[in-house]
């Protein structure tokens, strides 16, 4: 993920004046990923600092934004893009023209910027994925729109994305690249043989001397087509069973990237609690909800063992709860909870300190944050099984954030507790 999130860091921070010719050190620090540059010549003048230009445009927008001036700061975007932006520039001007638009709920504005920016700008869509600022957006018919056809790779938009689904489905499926190589090869030896056949069948028909045998010679063209056909069934069966897996990976992608509070009011995305948690979710009513919540608390003792963290989605329950803006992102008082982007989060996850830690705020239960993407995520999710949108379901999540197992209605907790092995045994390891 570390891609991903210089990207979004390169986006937010101040743009460079100039990069030709310089030498741009990087430092992290908390608030996020900052640009520091050794120049060895001599610095601009006044009359060139104070020139507009699609950097400075950019850099004050931010500004603005960060204020809450939301309206200036959107403008100070769209001058950027009319001021011979150079590429870098272009997508972090799109990119936070977009930013605005979905703070001011407009969907559609929001997606066009992106959509140019994931097209002719080369933006990465996990970006898109990543950012808390547009949790707003992730919610809306728009998202899942852009999202379909980056998955699809229409109009060349997210093909780096499309590109990182297919490796992880060939990691999952290794052997799909050999079967279609041996569907194709052996389609055309059988399309070959019929070039042959053919005329033979003919001759056979029409009989008289020297003419093969019609039964033998029919049989073989059977052979043939039956091949050709099965073998071409066989290769679109096996592209509607890529196609399905790229849309699981893609939901397994948004899943992991949806918000939790703690119990120690920290928040994190599901992704952090890989190899420390398997979480739960119950979504339904809040009578059915609260009902399981209770006969859990009877097992209590053995699903924490297993590493079990309840996730309730209530449905409706969240629309109006107001949610604070100033600024980007989530509000004020979460924002200092999430983890710095700038910081490698694969080397803090290999820290064993920092694992107990995340494992001790662990406490049987946490909150959702962004009830929208939760909801949307668990109807998509419902769509895809064949259930209907907003039944009660249950969805188990492995130690390695992929689904293990779910179901209509709520968990039997005891089967669960008979069925999860303990944290340390060694089938919990095969997860991680």
């Amino acid at each position: 993920m570390a891609p991903a999130a210089l990207t979004l860091n390169l986006l937010r921070c101040p743009i460079p004046s100039s990069w030709h010719g310089r030498k741009a050190n990087l430092r992290f620090n908390k608030g996020g990923f900052y640009l520091k540059i050794a120049s060895s010549s001599q610095s601009s003048t006044p009359s060139e600092a104070s020139a507009e230009t699609a950097e400075s445009c950019v850099n004050l927008g931010l500004s603005l934004f960060s204020k809450g001036r939301v309206k200036d700061a959107l403008i100070q975007f769209e001058n950027a893009l009319t001021l011979n932006p150079n590429p870098m520039e272009a997508q972090a001007s799109l990119y936070n023209k977009a930013c605005c638009h979905a703070y001011r709920g407009e969907g559609k504005k929001a997606a066009d910027c992106l959509r140019t920016a994931l097209r002719d700008y080369n933006l990465k869509f996990s970006t898109i994925l990543n950012d808390p600022d547009l949790a707003s957006f992730r919610a809306l018919p728009e998202f899942r729109e852009l999202q379909e056809e980056a998955r699809v790779g229409g109009e060349d938009i997210g093909y780096g994305f499309r590109r990182d689904l297919k490796l992880i489905s060939e990691v999952q499926a290794p052997f799909r690249g050999v079967r279609r190589f041996f569907y194709v090869a052996l389609s055309a030896a059988a399309g070959i043989s019929m070039f042959f056949t053919v005329p033979r069948l003919i001759r056979a028909i029409s009989g008289g001397d020297g003419a093969p045998v019609l039964w033998e010679t029919a049989t073989n063209a059977g052979i043939n087509v039956g091949g050709i056909i099965i073998l071409a069934g066989l290769f679109f069966w096996d592209n509607k069973k890529e196609e399905e897996q790229l849309s699981q990976i893609t939901r397994d992608e948004t899943l992991s990237r949806l918000p939790l509070r703690l119990s120690t009011n920290r928040i994190v995305e599901l992704v952090q609690l890989r190899d420390t948690a398997r979480p739960v979710i119950l979504a339904g009513d809040k009578e059915t909800v609260s009902r399981a919540m209770q006969k859990a608390e009877r097992f209590r003792t053995e699903l924490v063992k297993r590493g079990v963290l309840l996730i309730p989605v209530i449905w409706g329950a969240y629309k109006n709860v107001p949610l604070e803006k100033k600024g980007f992102g989530l509000p004020q008082k979460t924002t200092t909870s999430l983890p710095s982007i700038g910081e490698d989060f694969e080397k803090r996850a290999q820290s064993i300190s920092a694992k107990s830690r995340l494992k001790a705020e662990m406490r049987f239960k946490a909150d959702i944050i962004c009830p929208d993407e939760w909801e949307r995520w668990i109807i998509d999710q419902q769509k895809s099984e064949g259930v209907n949108p907003g039944e009660d379901v249950y969805i188990i999540l492995r130690l390695d954030g992929r689904i293990r197992r779910s179901g209509k209605g709520m968990p039997d907790w005891q089967q669960i507790v008979k069925e999860l092995p303990l944290l340390e045994a060694f089938l919990s390891k095969l997860e991680r």
